[in-house]
């Protein structure tokens, strides 16, 4: 029985089978009365379409009940809705289905969710469809080839604002407080960028006049965060995004208006709704934030907006090239965001989280092709991670490096024009790319698309007795499952100190082709301090340093002039500590040496998680406990020395609620002993947490700080703090919450992901084999999307044994268990198994 599945072949065989189709949905969203218990809306579909006559096949709908289905003026019958399809049979060349249902309200952010605001008791609701739930809503063809227009009408109370993908109209009075919104016809697109959000939210409107004409802006959110809205600069960036990439890609917007919505429990960082682009509200900051989440907002932004020529008005045929849709959107967003906004340093942050992200995703077992198989839906969502978003947006950069920019933005805008409102497949755009810019693409997509594994690069070379190069070869390998050595276009850059500033002194561009690629052109020129191989960043892949360049960054990572350098070494640092060539004591001392300095405050963040990691998970047991008070006090005094109110000092003392041993300072910080550190809500959770976490917060004093902060932010920062507390009752409590399907979905992250704490081995020991046996069942269960949290949060981390590792590997041999499970129980495995071989080291 397919269930909520849908395989490739299905999706094909129905795409033979009907076509053009159009919609014409009618919801009604005051259904749901709190005192009769109810939580449904009403749906009413009406599906036209063409399709081969006397055929047969099916629509989706899920978790509906059903009142009527009527094909073509027939009743077809409640028995023809099983396994969330409806059966079609003896069809006509032109058919009219109208499906009446009541469907239900979600809490775990799939198909339309409903919150309900603790703070003002307002209601708010918002559609997330990505990858198949539009079905939750109205009945589809669920499938990104069979593209439509869609005419929505809602039935909502009339004081909500009502928001799709075409402007919003005026609303007719249907009196007793209840409005009716016609929409006009949305432009052709797939069901899963359709969209609905409703509720009384707040909005500022705004319009941005460019080249192609005027777009009506508006910027929303719920009420009680209105307060905290920066919508000038959510503004700021959105035009700035529509002015480049009108000029860049020579084309108009294509969907009229442009919504930008700020939503509660959001499962992803945003949704490319065609003209309706849904945020995870937490970017309306309630509390002092580091430049850092400004520059990753910005980036988000722009992200979703690339979307809507990419993805929107061009949209993949199926599944299978979900990567290239969201690898154009990763790279395009940070290209806009370093040529047209103020975070022209972009490409540093890509550099030291996300393409961290892609490098550990594909060492794992789970790792897979760019262009994954992604044979049925269950295969799709496994696959949003960070070879889908990272490593295809670092082989995009490589692309543009192997092409040009000139010629790779020329493509795009013969592709958008050739295929707009239509579907594509990756040789479309490749066709177009390489009618541009003279290049044969086939094998360069072979190479980096469809194989695996990353590849690392080494300098390998000889000097004479001045210390000039002999000779210079950079040398390629590859992990023996994933042998493919690619082709490189790079840079190597060298470096020396110069009146006590690490710079460039000479760089040199080549392809590195095979397992040696020599570089006569640098032969007879003196040894720098630190030879830096992918200098700027060009391609993807690992680098090693030599002694010497190792020894001048273990000394001098501070002194770079330049963010992107140093975060190509800050890079390398942390791959060698994962790989066992470098001690977690090293890489410690490194940070400490040089976070406090570094320019980039999206590395600030990622150093001082990585410097947690290596002390304990990547240090020999015997020494954890001295590394870790030696971590807790360089910390701390790093923060003690930090400018007052600078976003250094912010960072650092977020880092030092988990690095502290000791609850006494944090108290300090709690109190305000540190001058510049405003102790906002945000950050009070997070030294609570640190308490917590030390087993000095009681459960009077947990409660008078949900009390303090009666918000939703609140309530979920609480679980999490909850979860944190080494008792066996508060894990017990924690576990509990993060597997009850009725937990909402961001209070069940949090619960989720505070329960695995480092140094909380002895307390969490016998959840050990609860975790193998909840995972046996926890995806059939509960779904992928509950599923991967508890999977992934609560593996057995906190306790890196030889025992949990025989363990886990003893369950993956024996247990019987589907292609989800198996990725993620072996993903923490892996790190696991890394955590292990380095403390052996």
């Amino acid at each position: 029985m397919p269930g909520t599945n849908l395989t490739r072949e299905e999706a094909q065989q129905r795409a033979a089978t009907v076509s053009t189709p159009t919609y014409a949905v009618a919801l009604d969203l005051t259904l749901d009365a709190p005192e009769s218990g109810t939580h449904r809306f009403g749906s009413i579909t009406t599906l036209t379409f063409s399709a081969t006559p006397g055929a047969s096949t099916f629509v989706d709908l899920v978790d509906a009940e059903l009142d009527s289905v009527v094909l073509n003026g027939r009743e077809l019958g409640t028995d023809a809705y099983a396994d969330s399809r409806i059966a079609l049979t003896d069809l006509a060349a032109d058919n009219e289905l109208v499906v009446k249902a009541r469907c239900a309200y979600s809490h775990s952010g799939e198909g339309l969710h409903r919150f309900v605001d603790p703070t003002d008791d307002r209601v708010y609701l918002y559609t997330q469809f990505e990858v198949p739930d539009a079905r939750r809503v109205f009945a589809t063809f669920e499938q990104p080839d069979l593209k439509a227009q869609f005419t929505f009408h809602i039935t909502a109370p009339s004081h909500w604002q009502v928001v799709s993908n075409s402007p919003t109209p005026e609303p007719d009075d249907l009196g007793s407080g209840r409005a009716l919104w016609k929409f006009a016809p949305t432009k052709t697109m797939s069901t899963y960028i359709t969209a609905l959000v409703a509720g009384e939210y707040h909005v500022v409107r705004d319009s941005y006049s460019g080249k192609f004409g005027e777009i009506p802006l508006g910027v929303f959110c719920r009420q009680s965060l209105a307060q905290y809205l920066d919508a000038d600069d959510i503004l700021l960036i959105t035009k700035q995004g529509f002015e480049f990439f009108e000029g860049t890609f020579d084309m108009g917007y294509p969907f009229g208006k442009y919504d930008q919505l700020f939503v509660p429990e959001y499962n992803m960082g945003a949704m490319e709704n065609a003209g309706c682009v849904t945020f995870r509200d937490e970017m309306i900051y309630r509390s002092r934030q580091t430049q850092a989440a400004y520059e990753q907002r910005a980036n988000t932004i722009l992200h979703e907006m690339a979307h809507m020529w990419f993805g929107d008005l061009v949209t993949m045929k199926w599944w299978d090239d979900l990567w290239l849709n969201e690898s154009f959107a990763e790279w395009a967003a940070h290209h806009a965001s370093a040529q047209a906004t103020r975070f022209t340093d972009a490409w540093t942050g890509f550099t030291n989280q996300r393409k961290n992200w892609a490098y550990r995703q594909d060492q794992l077992p789970s790792t897979h092709p760019i262009a994954a198989d992604n044979y049925d839906l269950h295969a799709v969502e496994a696959n949003f991670d960070g070879i889908t978003y990272a490593k295809g947006a670092s082989a995009l950069k490589q692309l543009v490096a192997w092409v040009g920019l000139e010629d790779f933005t020329a493509g795009l805008r013969a592709y958008f024009t050739k295929h707009a409102y239509g579907n594509t497949e990756l040789s479309d755009l490749l066709r177009e790319l390489e009618s541009a810019s003279g290049r044969e693409l086939d094998s360069w997509a072979a190479e980096w698309l469809q194989t695996t594994g990353v590849n690392t690069l080494q300098a390998r070379f000889d000097v004479d007795d001045s210390g000039a190069f002999t000779s210079f070869v950079v040398e390629q390998s590859a992990h023996p499952d994933h042998p493919t050595l690619r082709r490189h276009r790079i840079a190597i850059g060298f470096y020396d100190l110069v009146d006590g500033a690490l710079v460039r002194t000479h760089r040199v561009e080549t392809d590195v082709v095979g397992a040696q690629t020599s570089v006569p052109e640098l032969e007879g020129l003196p040894q720098p301090d630190l030879v830096l191989l992918n200098d700027d960043d060009l391609t993807y892949a690992k680098i090693r340093l030599d002694e010497r360049s190792l020894g001048t960054l273990l000394e001098h990572i501070p002194h770079f002039a330049d963010s992107l350098p140093r975060a190509l070494c800050w890079g390398a640092a942390w791959d060698m500590t994962r790989d066992a060539q470098l001690p977690g004591a090293r890489f410690v001392d490194l940070v400490l040496a040089g976070v406090a300095s570094e320019t980039d405050l999206t590395a600030v963040a990622s150093l001082l998680r990585q410097g947690h990691s290596a002390v304990n998970l990547f240090t020999p047991e015997s020494a954890v406990a001295a590394l870790r008070t030696r971590w807790s006090d360089g910390v701390y005094a790093l923060l003690s020395a930090a400018e007052a109110g600078s976003d250094h000092q912010l960072a650092l003392a977020r880092g030092f609620a988990d690095a502290a041993t000791d609850p006494a300072p944090l108290r300090e910080l709690l109190g305000g002993s540190l001058d510049g550190l405003a102790i906002d809500p945000d950050l009070r959770w997070v030294l609570v947490g640190g308490l917590a976490r030390l087993g000095d917060l009681s459960d009077d004093e947990l409660a008078t700080e949900l009390k303090n902060d009666p918000t939703n932010s609140g309530a979920e920062r609480g679980a999490r703090v909850s979860a944190m507390r080494p008792t066996t009752e508060a894990k017990q409590l924690a576990w509990d919450k993060a597997i009850d399907p009725a937990t909402p979905n961001e209070t069940r992250r949090s619960y989720a992901g505070g329960f695995q704490v480092a140094g909380q081995a002895e307390v969490l020991a016998p959840f050990v084999d609860t975790y193998l046996e909840m995972a046996a069942t926890v995806v059939p269960k509960l779904g992928v999307w509950i599923g991967q949290i508890a999977l992934q949060s609560l593996f057995p981390l906190a306790n890196p044994s030889s025992d949990t590792l025989a363990r886990v590997d003893a369950w993956l041999a024996s247990a019987d268990i589907d292609a989800t499970t198996r990725r993620y129980v072996s993903e923490g495995r892996d790190d696991l198994a890394r955590a292990l071989a380095a403390r052996a080291a």
